[in-house]
């Protein structure tokens, strides 16, 4: 098994444990986190849908994401992480939603927002918001790679501090 599916399996058991449904809003990793989520059989107890928005008009058409937030902060800023995390939860059944938005590489990366930036967000019903802005090394692979694992890894996190089980 690899680390992916590893910790996909782990926070499968996190979800599954409290009864929640997992939304993800993917954009610099194109899917890889649902796709290790759907990886694991029976996954489909505990993870309702992904959203895969590439694209500025694909995060304001699919997940309700404020153009002037994208004019005002950027594609890849953790306010557009959290418009589209929530916007996930809103466009779904799912009590929990992630959201990765960043600058994979090659191009594309500037002095403020370097090639390898990455924000995340969680939103749930049962969790307080979470926001943070990762600066991962490596080609665009090894990027989306890690991205994929710090997404899967602070869900499980976050399901674990909500309820004491650090």
């Amino acid at each position: 098994m690899d680390n992916h599916s590893t910790l996909a399996t782990t926070l499968g058991l996190a979800l599954k444990q409290r009864g929640y449904l997992l939304t993800l809003a993917e954009s610099c990793t194109g899917g890889m986190a649902a796709q290790a989520i759907t990886s694991i059989a029976g996954s489909s107890d505990w993870f309702d849908r992904g959203f895969v928005t590439y694209s500025n008009a694909a995060k304001i058409e699919m997940l309700n994401v404020a153009s002037t937030t994208l004019e005002t902060y950027g594609a890849v800023s953790e306010q557009t992480a959290t418009e589209m995390a929530i916007g996930a939860l809103k466009n779904s059944h799912a009590q929990i939603a992630g959201s990765i938005t960043g600058i994979a590489g090659p191009s594309g990366g500037s002095v403020e927002k370097p090639v390898g930036t990455v924000c995340f967000a969680l939103v749930g019903t049962h969790l307080p918001m979470f926001t943070c802005t990762q600066r991962f090394t490596g080609d665009r692979t090894a990027i989306r790679q890690q991205a994929t694992a710090f997404m899967l890894t602070k869900l499980a996190e976050q399901l674990n501090l909500q309820n004491g089980l650090t």
